[in-house]
């Protein structure tokens, strides 16, 4: 798959704050990633960019068949065509200042392509010029619409009380409407292995290699250290399926969530990586070539390779060359640094002038993601505003009309999410009757 010169890319941020980034900086070689977790956020934003750009627009109800998967695939089609389109504008603008793709070429680290603009501007010959132009418009490519599914989201689908097939739930159907979609690009796993959602990927073609050992759809796996990306990465071996890259991310500062890791730092997670890379190739490489051969698939004519990068907690640009430079990864993420920068993700004004404002006791760790796991707080952001508003009003608890959290049966056959008002109620009046009878349904989580 061919990559850009850039050396960062832009991770998920939530399910709304890169939902469109791809439109915002993949025409200047940018990679970025979309959250699948909210089908209807990811609905009225097709809406809107289809207004936006002249295209036709066709509304996929909720009470459609497989509309979560029909609305992701229409989506990243659309944000696919776009760029596309974006792309070829950039191509053909003319190299003077201002213009966009000089702008691309200006924002490109130190690297080879850079240096072939830069001695382009020196050419004196016209035609020699212009030999090098057309060369560097055809190098100018896009950054990568990569998408997320976090495992550990794949809530069952419920209909008039009876629960759907497996291939109905959350992640199942977000899977299946990125493979189904026109992407040249990666899914992003994270939150950990879910086994049944892993073993669905067998199922489409373009996680395999063609004739050519290429790959229309990479893995790209989060994981929290050395072992992780061993035992996840054996598993996909397994079924003839390769992880593409190893994105490991600082426990302390992931998303929110502080997945801390037994007191390990990053530093000694990125040095075990460095010293046994070339272990993790090797024995992945063989695991993966025989499975192909038991599946009479085509096997690559070299060994693929991965790529190891690490986000999260990246504040200056010393301490992105020492992560590149001494752990030797291949590329870095930068998060929350671009949600003050409007023009990268989707934050309204408001929001980024209390982030502007906010100091070190306005940011705590609080109890708030129902995932169960600690998660940074903005006090002052409008969702805590609201919460202490609905507390002070004796009314706790979120109405959760999209129950993408919705894991527990504690109290109910049909999963409920831990923030809502309906939990929050039988829990409390479990509480004041201990005698009463539990759900003694399983849930998959």
């Amino acid at each position: 798959m061919t990559r850009s010169a850039h050396r960062f890319h832009i991770p998920v941020m939530g399910t709304g704050f890169t939902i469109d980034t791809p439109l915002r900086v993949g025409r200047y070689g940018i990679s970025s990633v979309i959250s699948l977790v909210d089908d209807l956020l990811i609905e009225q934003m097709r809406r809107y960019h289809c207004e936006q750009n002249g295209e036709p627009y066709e509304e996929i109800s909720s009470k459609s068949e497989d509309s979560r998967a029909k609305r992701i695939t229409a989506y990243l089609d659309l944000i696919d065509r776009l760029l596309e389109q974006q792309v070829r504008e950039l191509q053909a603008s003319p190299f003077e200042k201002g213009a966009e793709i000089t702008r691309y070429y200006e924002m490109l680290p130190d690297s080879p392509l850079k240096e072939e603009y830069q001695q382009m501007l020196t050419v004196a010959d016209a035609g020699e010029k212009a030999r090098r132009q057309k060369a560097l418009r055809a190098a100018a490519i896009p950054g990568k619409i990569d998408v997320n599914i976090m495992t550990k989201l794949d809530r069952d689908q419920y209909r008039d009380g009876q629960k759907l097939p497996a291939d109905r739930a959350d992640a199942m159907a977000a899977l299946r409407g990125y493979a189904n979609s026109t992407l040249s690009s990666s899914i992003v796993f994270s939150a950990g292995l879910n086994t049944r959602l892993y073993g669905s990927l067998s199922e489409f073609p373009d996680f395999f290699p063609d004739d050519n050992g290429l790959m229309k759809k990479e893995i790209i796996l989060k994981v929290s250290d050395f072992r992780s990306a061993m035992v996840q990465g054996k598993y996909f071996a397994k079924r003839g399926l390769w992880v593409s890259e190893f994105r490991i991310e600082s426990g302390l500062n992931c998303g929110g969530h502080a997945f801390a890791t037994d007191g390990i730092l990053l530093g000694p997670i990125l040095k075990e990586f460095k010293q046994r890379r070339a272990e993790l190739q090797e024995k992945l490489g063989a695991i993966y070539k025989r499975a192909l051969t038991a599946q009479e698939k085509a096997l690559p004519s070299t060994s693929p390779q991965f790529r190891v990068t690490v986000q999260g907690a990246i504040t200056t640009s010393m301490e992105n060359d020492f992560l590149l430079h001494y752990y030797e990864v291949d590329a870095t993420g930068w998060g929350t640094p671009f949600l003050l920068v409007p023009e990268a993700a989707l934050v309204d004004d408001t929001h980024i002038e209390k982030m502007l404002a906010a100091t070190g006791d306005d940011v705590y760790m609080s109890e708030a993601s129902p995932l169960g796991v600690p998660f940074w707080n903005l006090r002052t952001s409008a969702s805590e505003e609201a919460r202490r508003q609905r507390n002070a009003e004796g009314t706790p608890g979120s109405v959760c009309p999209k129950k993408h959290l919705a894991f527990n049966c504690e109290f109910s056959k049909i999963p409920l999410c831990t923030a809502s008002k309906a939990y929050l109620k039988m829990r409390e009046k479990a509480k004041a009757d201990p005698s009463s009878p539990k759900s003694t349904e399983s849930c998959h989580v």
